[in-house]
Formats: structure tokens, sequence, C-alpha cells
């Protein structure tokens, strides 16, 4: 019986783990303990259940968002079908609290203190995501900026930096002032990290992007640069942009005219300015605590290549 589990769930989450990602947030919350003078071995079990969270909100994600490709393979519902991506899914989901809770090094007010701060991402990131796909399934255009931003930062940034770095910080032993230090420079930086990410989809390089290039567009995705248009734009342009965006258009030239009246609203030099603002805002929140000098430095050079990155 051991070897049908392996395949229809401990195998496939394994394979899909292994194969590749950035492993930005794991890097992240070890960074988080060694920032606060402690070790990253000790917040080791708390990156991999944060890597898993990943993981299981991408296997959930590919079967909302129909894709094909993850990582340059197939995806787990293209492999396995759909029902069995969905439970492979759902382990990585129950991983996330065992790797905390069987961790030996860690007191049991570090773990429950541990506990409360993922269980409260994956939380906020649920929000953010049942906007993002509430939104797309009403085929609702009608989003402010500051709705927008709000769905971002639950979706995104609690989880790609804030809560990585704070738990972290916490496993390491941080003070107070620490922890929310670094939990303050992972809501912006975080921010500023999808928001770069936007703007790679439309004007970065082709060749970088490869066939997710503009898919943005494609898919009608509500970010900040559709958004910022839409609520910019003459009525005539708003409409024309509203109809590319939700015609699952994919040719070069009606994905190229969806670019040039992002432009013309002026939203791709908003974008860009805000994400840099953000960055910087994440580095202002460091000097509200003391960190090794560092751990501190990578920090900072972080929120730059964050938004100066070209992939």
């Amino acid at each position: 019986m051991r070897a049908e589990l392996d395949r229809y769930l401990y195998g496939p989450l394994e394979h899909f783990t292994a194969s590749g990602g950035k492993r930005t947030r794991p890097a992240l919350c070890l960074l988080g303990a060694e920032a606060v003078g402690g070790s990253a071995t000790d917040a080791l079990s708390v990156a991999t259940a944060i890597e898993n969270f990943q993981s299981a909100a991408l296997v959930h994600d590919d079967i909302a968002d129909r894709s094909e490709l993850r990582r340059g393979e197939p995806c787990v519902h293209v492999t396995e079908g759909v029902g069995v991506a969905i439970n492979v899914g759902d382990l990585a989901l129950t991983t996330v609290t065992r790797q905390i809770l069987d961790d030996a090094s860690l007191a049991d007010a570090t773990k429950l203190r541990v506990l409360r701060e993922v269980t409260a991402m994956e939380e906020r990131t649920l929000e953010g995501q049942a906007l993002d796909l509430g939104w797309a399934r009403d085929g609702r255009w009608d989003i402010s900026v500051d709705d927008y931003l709000y769905m971002a930062s639950h979706k995104t940034a609690y989880y790609s930096a804030a809560v990585p770095l704070a738990a972290g910080a916490i496993c390491g032993g941080g003070s107070d002032a620490q922890v929310e230090a670094l939990r303050s420079f992972g809501m912006s930086a975080g921010l500023a990290f999808q928001l770069q990410d936007d703007l790679l989809n439309l004007v970065g390089d082709p060749a970088r992007q490869g066939k997710d290039f503009r898919s943005d567009i494609t898919e009608g995705k509500r970010t900040l640069l559709a958004v910022w248009a839409l609520t910019h734009l003459e009525e005539g342009p708003a409409a024309e942009l509203r109809t590319i965006l939700s015609s699952n258009a994919t040719d070069e030239a009606t994905l190229a005219r969806a670019v040039e009246l992002m432009g013309e609203s002026g939203a791709i030099d908003h974008t860009r300015a805000y994400a840099r603002r953000l960055a910087d805002e994440a580095k202002s929140h460091l000097a509200s605590a003391d960190f090794l000098p560092e751990a501190g430095r990578t920090l900072l050079s972080m929120a730059d290549f964050f938004v100066e990155r070209l992939g």
C-alpha cells in the first residue's frame, strides 16, 4: 500500500518541490534568524514549512488558472489529474503545521508563536486569492487602486516576505522591535517585488519572459498597471483596454496595443515609480531596530534587487 501512496500522493509532491523555484521565501526566513543574531538552522523547519505552503498554493493556483506548465514542466494536474493534484496540494498544506510541531529544537512557546504567524499568513493569502479569483469570475473591472493594493498585499506580501522574515526572527530569538521591523520591511519589499513582476511581464525582455511574456493581458489579470490605466484613461480608450483584457487575446499586435494604452495612461511610469518608493520604504523600516551588519546589508541590497532585476 505504501507504494501506491507514493505513486498517488507523496511522490508527486516530492517531485514538485524538487523541481525548482527561487526558494526566496525560505531564504528570507533563514536570513531573518541570522539578522537578529541567531543561526539559520534555528529557523530551518519554519523555512521548510513556508516553502511547503508555497508548493500547495502553486499546485492549487495552476488548477484554478488552468495552467499547463510550471517551472518548465507540465503542472501536477496535467500529469496526475485534477483530483490527485488537489489532494497533493492538500498534503503540502498539512505538512506546514507538522514541520513546525515536529521540530524538537524549538521551545513550545516559540512553536506556538510561530504557528500563529504562519496560520495568519495562510489566512491573509487566501483572502487575497479570494478577491483575485472572485473579481475575475465576476468580470469585475471596477477595481480601485486601493482595492488592488489590498488584494496584492494579502495575496503576495505577507507570505512572500513579511512572515518569512518575522517568523525567522522569532526562531532566532529576536526582540519585538526586530520582528516588527523585519515584518514591515517584508510588507513593502514583497509588494515591490510583485509590482516588478507585473512590469516585467509587460515591458521586460521577451526572451527572458519566454511564453509568459504579456500573459497577464491574455489572462486579464487585475494588476496595478491595468487598474491604474482603466481609472485614468478617457472612456473610449478605457473601454478598448477592457475589451482586450476580457478577450483572452494572444496575438502580438493586440497585446502591444494594450501595453500602448497602459503607457498612455501613465500606468507603466506610475507602477515603476511606486515600486521604487516601496523599496526605499522597506529599507527605511530597518532603521527602527538593530541587526547584524552583514544581514542588514543583504536586506538593503535585496530591496534594490527586487525592483532592479530583469527576470
